[in-house]
């Protein structure tokens, strides 16, 4: 039986820094990261989605959390066949972008500039690998990324590239988790050892992905998108959800089954409005804890302060 780890989404959402939730000491990147570890011991990134990260910024990530945290990383929104602006990419590779007016998708960009684009991101993690703060690559495909040949492909070269790194896979589109297709879909993952992420997200809608726990690899992952009007244009209509202990306990002993078929379990809460994801995550922390044979992780407590770079500014 695997560890559970419980986080949430960022640690840097601009209504969690206004919310009350950090601590009014908590002023900088680094303290709030540093404060963050002290409460919970894994976090999914998410700006890496809007911008490729940098190898100094992951290594100060890996310097500022204690031994056992991780972090979760989302992939480029490119990478992701969602729609990317050119302001997106590094700079030195905007001039060899196609002269096209709004949105780039992976179909738009040539194959020189695809490769630096994977090779960049991929690298940039190298420090979280090597500190053993790493967990997996999030891929969230969108809503026009059915089941089929083609995608499926797709997701077997997404594991490739990120090697060694593991990845996990979310589907937004019904049909990769239909019940004529669902044990398709996880059959293709198991075959290739590539995690699924379990969602609970609202349902009832055309698009609504069904909350199935199920484990295709060493790793488990579950993502709570929380159950209001998502999605929306405004921002509390898409994560202005607070979970209730109902709701929570619902999944609670579908996670410690999760658990015991491998070797880690990531649960996030992705209700990212104010502080309703930490308060979620904290409520499901308590009631796994309260299940019996449940190893849910406890955060480690980051060191006070660190040299080098740290102290320079960086």
């Amino acid at each position: 039986m695997g560890d559970v780890l419980v986080g949430t989404a960022s640690w840097t959402d601009e209504t969690l820094l206004t919310s009350g939730w950090y601590p009014p000491g908590a002023r900088t990147p680094a303290e709030r990261l540093r404060y963050y570890a002290s409460r919970f011991p894994i976090v999914e990134v998410d700006s890496t989605y809007y911008a490729l990260p940098g190898e100094r910024t992951t290594r100060l990530w890996a310097r500022r959390t204690p031994d056992g945290f991780m972090f979760d990383v989302k992939a480029f929104s490119l990478l992701t066949c969602h729609p990317t602006r050119a302001a997106m990419f590094p700079k030195d590779l905007r001039a060899a972008l196609p002269p096209k007016d709004g949105n780039l998708y992976l179909r738009d960009i040539g194959p020189e500039v695809v490769e630096q684009v994977w090779r960049r991101f991929v690298t940039a993690l190298t420090p979280l690998r090597e500190a053993g703060r790493f967990g997996a690559v999030l891929f969230s495909f969108p809503r026009w990324f059915p089941i089929g040949r083609h995608n499926k492909d797709y997701v077997v070269e997404c594991a490739r590239r990120c090697e060694p790194l593991p990845i996990a896979v979310e589907f937004r589109n019904h049909t990769w988790m239909s019940e004529e297709n669902r044990e398709e879909t996880l059959g293709f993952l198991r075959s290739h050892a590539i995690a699924y992420v379990c969602v609970d997200m609202p349902q009832g809608r055309p698009w609504s992905v069904p909350p199935v726990a199920a484990a295709t690899a060493g790793l488990a992952e579950v993502r709570f998108h929380g159950r209001g009007r998502w999605p929306g244009d405004d921002r509390y209509e898409r994560y202005g959800y607070l979970y209730s202990g109902r709701e929570l306990g619902e999944w609670a002993p579908r996670i410690r089954d999760l658990a015991r078929e491998t070797s880690s379990t990531h649960v996030i809460m992705k209700n990212a409005y104010r502080d309703y994801a930490p308060r979620s995550a904290r409520r499901l922390i308590e009631l796994l804890e309260a299940m019996p044979d449940c190893p849910v992780r406890s955060p480690g407590v980051p060191e006070a302060t660190v040299g080098g770079a740290d102290q320079a500014g960086l």
